[in-house]
């Protein structure tokens, strides 16, 4: 049943004393009464552009965010009182639909999207809890445009790409990827970069479709095997899948990043990678939502779903992550709502593609292992998504393993990544239709021994819109955590 959040907001009896709420509004105001030569000054002289000094771009793709900011609530107790406050707090936001980006009960964040509006109203509605707030993103249309590569990068990277082609001593596929992680890709440049890579190494990787999207776009993987046909039945196989969201680019980065550095390390002779390759097949999935990324990056930088029809019109999209079928559950949400999960389990197409194309080729891909890459909150998940009351099979393994996981990650770079739950992270424990139909759970239940997913960086200050200068940073702690996993895969104990 879908609440009238009108009614809701204005059953809240207003608290003007609270000093959490007067901080709100004042920054809100200072910021946009402020100067916007000032900003672009301030920006300028950190060599970064203002998204209004770019001729060639679509200002609408960033003012229609005008107005909107990323609120953080945060430092509750970790007492009773601070479980009621969470959950009361996860139940007013989901009320006045308020857009959620993240909530991190370890890390003790519930990030929204608010206006001045709605921002105040429901910090009223929580002004008798003890918590703290602050806006951690002020400025969101320039903090999205800084996500997109700039015209000077677009530049620069056509310049290089010449003197790739130029300079024969180089070695041209090393030197193209080198271009390539430095800013977030648009799907034909993943798909294009697909081709160089099959190019590259034609004997140990290949393109293979999937199917297609509600726009028609083809869904794409690659499969990296050095091993011949005939012994493919008795490879495990490892998943890796990321982009199931469409904002969530640095999930999409992170995946091709992993991909790219397996088949360099084994170029190279890394005699750890060539083990892992000699006994194991990897499956790379890394765009898992084709239509839904594309989109962000021509009107909504900040989408979620796929860009599927749906039985309301002025609405579309299903979240593909609600849409597996096991413990599916319809109808928790409005189409329009950024959790949809569609009428009936996989109605999703990606969700569907990928589980009839599983079905079809399982004799040929005998998974083992799965990955799923998400963003953002610095964490490992481990099943069951839709429900805490359930224990996942061999819970003392996946445990150590996704310990092993975390630990691999903080010898890389320092970052600590939690372990967690899924029904946890999803809010299961709290409303059960959270964790329903989600790809971690499918996939566990039905294909594979042990299955993850690592939400990646970060738990700070940018959320989705992590700045490009992290791509390649994000992606080596994944990597030593997959090439962790591989080992631990192929440990005379399991």
């Amino acid at each position: 049943m879908l609440i009238n959040k009108n009614s809701y907001i204005e059953a809240i009896p207003s608290n003007q004393n609270d000093q959490r709420i007067q901080s709100f509004i004042t920054e809100i105001e200072n910021f946009e009464n402020s100067d916007l030569s000032a900003k672009v000054n301030s920006l300028n002289n950190k060599n970064i552009y203002h998204y209004t000094q770019q001729e060639d771009v679509e200002l609408g793709l960033f003012l229609q965010y005008k107005g909107e900011y990323i609120l953080r609530l945060y430092g509750w107790s970790d007492n009773e009182n601070g479980d009621i406050f969470y959950n009361s707090a996860i139940m007013i936001i989901h009320k006045m639909e308020v857009p959620v980006w993240e909530t991190s009960k370890t890390h003790q964040f519930i990030d929204i999207q608010v206006t001045k509006s709605n921002g105040e109203k429901l910090l009223n509605a929580l002004s008798k809890y003890e918590f703290k707030c602050k806006i951690i993103i002020l400025d969101l249309p320039q903090t999205i445009f800084e996500t997109f590569p700039s015209s000077q990068q677009q530049q620069q990277q056509q310049q290089e790409e010449l003197s790739v082609i130029t300079d024969n001593d180089n070695n041209e596929i090393s030197t193209n990827a080198e271009i390539f992680f430095k800013a977030y890709r648009d799907l034909d440049s993943i798909y294009a970069w697909y081709d160089l890579l099959v190019d590259t190494y034609p004997d140990i990787l290949n393109v293979e479709y999937i199917g297609n999207t509600f726009e028609g776009r083809p869904m794409k993987a690659l499969r990296l095997s050095v091993h011949s046909e005939s012994k493919t039945n008795s490879i495990k196989t490892v998943v890796i899948t990321s982009g199931i969201h469409a904002r969530e680019w640095v999930s999409i980065s992170s995946s091709c990043f992993i991909l790219y550095q397996l088949l360099s390390d084994y170029e190279n002779g890394n005699l750890a990678v060539k083990r892992y390759l000699e006994h194991l097949d990897f499956f790379f999935m890394p765009v898992m939502n084709p239509d839904g990324y594309e989109f962000t990056w021509k009107s909504e930088r900040l989408w979620r779903k796929n860009r599927q029809q749906t039985f309301n019109p002025r609405c579309s999209g299903i979240d593909i992550d609600h849409s597996f079928g096991f413990q599916f559950t319809s109808g928790f949400e409005s189409p329009c709502s950024d959790d949809y999960s569609g009428e009936s389990e996989f109605e999703a197409l990606e969700s569907y593609n990928w589980d009839r194309y599983l079905n079809e080729t399982k004799h040929d891909h005998p998974i083992y292992a799965y990955i799923d890459l998400h963003s953002y909150a610095e964490e490992v998940l481990y099943p069951y998504a839709y429900s805490c009351d359930v224990l996942p099979r061999d819970e003392e393994n996946l445990l150590e393993l996704a310990y092993g996981l975390s630990q691999a990650i903080r010898l890389k770079s320092g970052k600590y990544y939690e372990i967690v739950k899924a029904c946890e992270d999803k809010g299961a424990d709290l409303l059960p239709s959270m964790g329903a139909g989600s790809a971690l759970d499918y996939m566990y239940h039905n294909k594979a021994y042990w299955a993850f997913v690592l939400k990646l960086r970060d738990s700070g200050t940018h959320g989705f819109l992590l700045p490009s200068k992290y791509i390649v940073p994000v992606g080596k702690e994944i990597y030593a955590a997959v090439k962790y996993f591989a080992a631990f895969l192929l440990s005379d104990k399991y």
